[in-house]
């Protein structure tokens, strides 16, 4: 079972944070060798001595471990080993190469000339010596141990083969000579100073890993957001005060072995945000979710190792503290909005118009150029213009628009290119980037772009002449990488024509143009456009799915009919109108404010009447008389007529119209009257 480890702001013992330590193990001889080398190190580490074995020696340095006293332990052979797969900090082994082995048996050679020699290694027995014996004119006997009773087997086995002296470590040379033969120790001086090399070095660098982590959790243990790891198992391996507070389980329990079933509540608590960052393989960020009775803002990231996933971190934050924060935001300062909030893919319809704006759009988005919008007021020229931003390269960078009919003259030269401090009276000390500087990397959008003054237009083109920018006072140029979408619903070809703009200028704007149709020309994406805003709003109004429908069958004439003059804007007007009016009978107004009886409908909604206006304009400016080769007018049928006719047809109201010879219009006059 996995066991977590809380984040912690006090390490525990206090710890010598400038040398670290390294433990001494050994119960033979190496002890000795270890202690001669030491002191040329005790200016890099600091040493404990631990004259203990196996068992003995894991219970004696634990306490070390524990305080934080140990980074690296030194030992050799299989008491190092024993080490290694008991403890949890680093166990350097004290290695015999090939050369001290030599060494060592030509000592012995060379002290007891003739004798067999027994060698006595750990793991395993080399070879090459076994080959090399005839050659170097040596009887030599080798055994390999894993243990100390295996220490003991193998010397009895050498003395009982007539071996008179042993090579091998402190304990293998400490039996023979209880057993009546001679010993060379094996490890040489070299190789414990390498060892305490590796050591010294390993402990340095572990020490700075455990600064790190300290540093690390300490930071994150007091961060008011709350944050938990998981392995790729989904098992706790960490979590802070503020998660376990955040789901309720209280920062008491960060302590380890305080409650056991802490890790399980914390990972059932977060299950299904883990389970769901598993099956996407894509992080989760800043959702709302109730957790234990409580709205969290969570995000969940995987953790990636060496290109392979290893785990997940999970952040929690109130929502309620973020909320304040962001009014308290909101109240001290209200940044310019950098952010394209809309795609391409918003534009509401499938009319072959709006899919023509659209295959341009994208066709553009895919280029730095210029694009030129052009549509009356209210068809959605911003939204395409940020759908362009958003589905190009400079998605990520600033937006920035900007409306050259809202802000007067005099400022809009300051506005558009910046100024230096002291450049005009009134001028902001420090100087003044201008909106060009701003979008930099991303696409300034210059709405209404025909009712820019005359003066401006030439250093308007020269900014797109040379992507560069000449601030109000500035002795140079400061060059932007800007892309810029501009926007009117004026002919700039007829005031070229007229002189009010230049021709110049219009031409380098005109490279890639895009017209949005209106709304009457594209009537058949009135309905699904008009259902998709009122959806978007239905919660400001509080409009159910009932009052929607009844809002919608409401306004279904106009949609047919009305010449909608101000497009969409004017559509989100008159559906917000009808939402607060119509959409819900909660009050006495609106409940008596229905499809079927509207005492006040033309003072409300004089849109219906405007439509009556234009039929009735167009039978009374009608000659009197049939005009030669047509036929008579045909009288308006009766509203049993009408009835008839839409009974004929199934309830279809457009082949009731046609039966009639009448509009749709009129057609729902007769049966409302």
């Amino acid at each position: 079972m996995s066991t977590f480890t809380p984040f912690v702001a006090n390490p525990g013992p206090a710890v010598d944070a400038r040398r670290p330590g390294v433990a001494l193990v050994s119960i033979s001889r190496l002890q000795s060798l270890c202690e001669t080398v030491a002191p040329r190190y005790a200016g890099r580490a600091k040493f404990f001595t631990v004259r203990e074995g196996y068992g003995a020696a894991v219970a004696a340095l634990q306490a070390y471990v524990d305080a934080g006293s140990v980074d690296v332990v030194l030992s050799a052979g299989s008491n190092g080993a024993y080490l290694r797969e008991n403890l949890s900090v680093p166990v350097v082994m004290v290695k015999v190469n090939g050369f001290d082995v030599l060494s060592a048996i030509t000592r012995a050679t060379a002290t007891w000339p003739q004798a067999r020699i027994g060698l006595v290694l750990h793991e395993a027995i080399a070879q090459e010596l076994a080959d090399l014996g005839p050659l170097l004119n040596v009887d030599l006997r080798q055994r390999a141990y894993r243990s100390i009773d295996e220490v003991r087997l193998a010397v009895d086995e050498l003395a009982a083969q007539g071996c008179r002296v042993v090579v091998g470590a402190g304990m293998a040379c400490d039996l023979a000579q209880q057993a009546g033969m001679e010993s060379v120790f094996l490890y040489s001086l070299a190789a414990v100073e390498e060892a305490f090399e590796r050591s010294v070095e390993l402990a340095r660098v572990s020490r700075q890993k455990e600064s790190k982590r300290v540093r690390l959790n300490t930071i994150v243990a007091h961060l008011r957001d709350g944050v938990a790891a998981f392995d790729e198992a989904a098992q706790l391996e960490a979590v802070n005060p503020a998660m376990l507070e955040l789901l309720g389980l209280g920062a008491a329990q960060a302590v380890p072995n305080d409650d056991e079933d802490t890790p399980a509540r914390v990972a059932r608590a977060l299950a299904p945000l883990l389970r769901e960052t598993r099956a996407a393989d894509q992080p989760v960020d800043e959702r709302i979710e109730q957790i234990g009775g409580r709205a969290l803002i969570v995000g969940c990231v995987p953790i990636v190792e060496q290109g392979a996933r290893a785990g997940f971190v999970v952040t929690a934050q109130d929502a309620l503290v973020a909320q304040r924060i962001d009014r308290s935001l909101r109240t001290s300062q209200r940044p310019r909005h950098l952010v394209a909030r809309h795609r391409l893919d918003d534009l509401i319809g499938a009319s072959a118009a709006l899919e023509r704006v659209r295959r341009l759009a994208r066709a553009g988005a895919a280029h730095d150029a210029t694009v030129l919008l052009s549509g009356e007021s209210g068809t959605g020229k911003e939204l395409v213009a940020q759908g362009i931003h958003n589905a190009s390269r400079r998605r990520g960078n600033p937006f920035v628009a900007f409306n050259c009919a809202a802000v007067p003259e005099g400022l809009i030269e300051s506005e558009l290119f910046g100024h230096e401090e002291g450049a005009f009276t009134g001028a902001r000390r420090g100087g003044k980037p201008g909106l060009f500087e701003i979008a930099h990397t991303g696409t300034i959008f210059l709405d209404e772009i025909g009712e820019m003054p005359a003066a401006l237009q030439s250093r308007l083109l020269r900014v797109l002449q040379e992507r560069e920018v000449m601030k109000l006072g500035a002795g140079r140029a400061t060059p932007v990488d800007v892309r810029v979408i501009a926007a009117t619903h004026r002919d700039l070809h007829a005031l070229v024509e007229e002189g009010a703009f230049r021709a110049d200028l219009y031409f380098r704007l005109n490279l890639l143009q895009i017209k949005l149709p209106p709304l009457r020309e594209r009537r058949a994406d009135i309905a699904p456009l008009a259902r998709h805003l009122l959806q978007r709003s239905a919660l400001q109004y509080g409009l159910s799915a009932a009052g929607l429908e009844r809002v919608l069958v409401f306004l279904a004439p106009l949609f047919a009919d009305y010449a909608w003059p101000g497009n969409v804007r004017e559509l989100e007007n008159l559906l917000a109108r009808a939402a607060i009016y119509i959409g819900e009978p909660t009050n006495e107004m609106s409940g008596n404010l229905t499809a079927d009886a509207l005492p006040d409908r033309q003072a409300v909604f004089p849109e219906f009447f405007r439509i009556s206006a234009v039929e009735v304009e167009q039978i009374t400016q009608a000659p009197p008389g049939p005009a030669p080769g047509s036929t008579a007018p045909r009288a308006t049928p009766s509203r049993e007529a009408a009835l008839r006719a839409l009974e004929q047809s199934g309830g279809n109201r457009a082949a009731a119209s046609r039966a009639l010879g009448i509009g749709r219009t009129t057609l729902w006059r007769l049966l409302k009257g």
